[in-house]
């Protein structure tokens, strides 16, 4: 061996190996690990191969409770967002228990009462008995109309001169003018007027077969007197029918308004498309952007609660459990569509306006919530029926006011769930659709 073939081999001295046949054995760069450790490396970071690495199902877990935990800490560190989900709630009790009733009380009526006899004044004096009239005196028929062109007054009640000589006859008659701007107001003053003026008919008859002898009281014709009772409302208040429509309300302000316009406002910063970079995977970003609202959505339903029980005092004949179990459906649903405008929209002002639009103002004007959808036109019924806030809205004033009428508690919660799965599906499809 000569010293040209050792300096080749690079030690002196050294012989060539025969395995090689005189090739030189160059070192492996130091960047490319062996094949056995890469393969290892990709079922971690993929997690698809491997259960047990940080990509797998027990890496699902830990990533999901770091995620949410984020979550609630950005949604605790936003007053916008607490505000729109604690303090709009709030207001939205106080008002629609306070300050919002649909109830007529001490409405102002002016009497003119041309027939001043005792009879006379004994039928008028049904009119302040009444704890939904407030009666106004007044001297002639000219300074009543003038009233009520002023909006002063919503009725007149006038008692002619004849009033007493017609009354002996068996023929008196009373003129009743009601305000009719307000149709729905109209109707309750005038039916309000007329239980009033009935009652005297009422307290005549008792005097009349308490004189009576036995047996002319027998032999005459007796007055059907009907005795009425309100089912499911035995106040016969509108709170009763107001707040738990209210839950509805609010949960679909959390769920659906709140949560698109915050995802809307991560998308347009770029928030989301940092986490979609990461190992983290659609369901576990989706997931950790629900569980907040979710449980923000559940503390607006507690208040609810609270303030029906202890605040307006509504009775609940139904079960609390079938309550939250299908509170819990219709909030599902609510962040199902808020997470599916925010994905296709992106746009925080666009988001708001369309969660508005497509959620909160159908829950209020077309769920049943302050009208009859029975008294709307078919296609307004139809647009109804369309919508999971018109369901929950059966359901829950149901649960409060009527008990536990299976029939409506399968139907509906199975619409709701049906509801709940197909927006939440939707909304991981649409988020797929963008991460691909």
């Amino acid at each position: 061996m000569n010293k040209s073939d050792s300096k080749l081999d690079g030690r002196p001295g050294s012989k060539p190996d025969d395995k090689s046949n005189g090739a030189l054995s160059l070192p492996k760069p130091p960047g490319n690990p062996p094949e056995s450790a890469s393969r290892k490396r990709e079922g971690g970071a993929g997690g698809s191969r491997g259960t047990g690495g940080p990509g797998g199902l027990a890496g699902f877990w830990p990533r999901l409770a770091s995620l949410t935990r984020k979550e609630i800490r950005q949604l605790l560190r936003d007053p916008g967002s607490l505000a729109i989900g604690i303090g709009l709630p709030l207001v939205l009790i106080l008002i629609f228990g306070f300050g919002l009733s649909l109830d007529v009380r001490n409405a102002p009526v002016a009497v003119v009462l041309e027939d001043p006899s005792p009879m006379a004044v004994d039928v008028i004096a049904g009119l302040e008995l009444s704890p939904y009239i407030s009666p106004v005196v007044v001297i002639s028929m000219h300074d009543t109309e003038r009233l009520m062109l002023e909006r002063k007054v919503d009725a007149i009640v006038r008692v002619p001169s004849d009033f007493s000589r017609n009354l002996a006859a068996g023929d008196a008659r009373l003129q009743v003018l009601v305000h009719g701007t307000e149709a729905s107001r109209a109707l309750i003053i005038r039916s309000y007027l007329n239980l009033a003026l009935s009652q005297w008919t009422q307290r005549q008859a008792e005097r009349g077969r308490m004189a009576e002898p036995a047996a002319a009281a027998a032999s005459r014709t007796g007055m059907v007197v009907p005795v009425e009772r309100m089912w499911f409302n035995a106040a016969n208040t509108s709170t009763w029918y107001l707040v738990p429509g209210l839950i509805v309300l609010i949960m679909t302000l959390v769920g659906a308004f709140l949560t698109a316009m915050v995802m809307a406002r991560e998308w347009e910063r770029g928030t989301l498309e940092a986490l979609f970079v990461s190992p983290v995977r659609p369901n576990e970003i989706l997931l950790a952007k629900i569980i907040p609202y979710f449980l923000m959505g559940m503390l607006g339903l507690g208040m609810c609660l609270v303030a029906a029980q202890f605040l307006f005092e509504v009775p609940m004949y139904g079960s609390l459990l079938i309550l939250l179990g299908s509170s819990m459906l219709y909030l599902l649903v609510a962040l199902g569509i808020g997470l599916l405008i925010s994905s296709v929209t992106r746009n925080q002002f666009l988001a708001s306006q369309v969660a508005l639009l497509s959620s909160f103002m159908p829950a209020l004007m077309l769920s049943g919530f302050m009208f009859d959808l029975r008294n709307v036109p078919v296609v307004i019924q139809w647009i109804g029926k369309a919508l999971p806030a018109t369901y929950f809205m059966e359901l829950i004033r149901t649960l409060y006011l009527a008990g536990n009428v299976w029939p409506l508690i399968f139907k509906n919660c199975a619409i709701l769930a049906t509801y709940a799965i197909s927006l939440l599906a939707l909304a991981r499809l649409v988020t797929r659709k963008r991460l691909d």
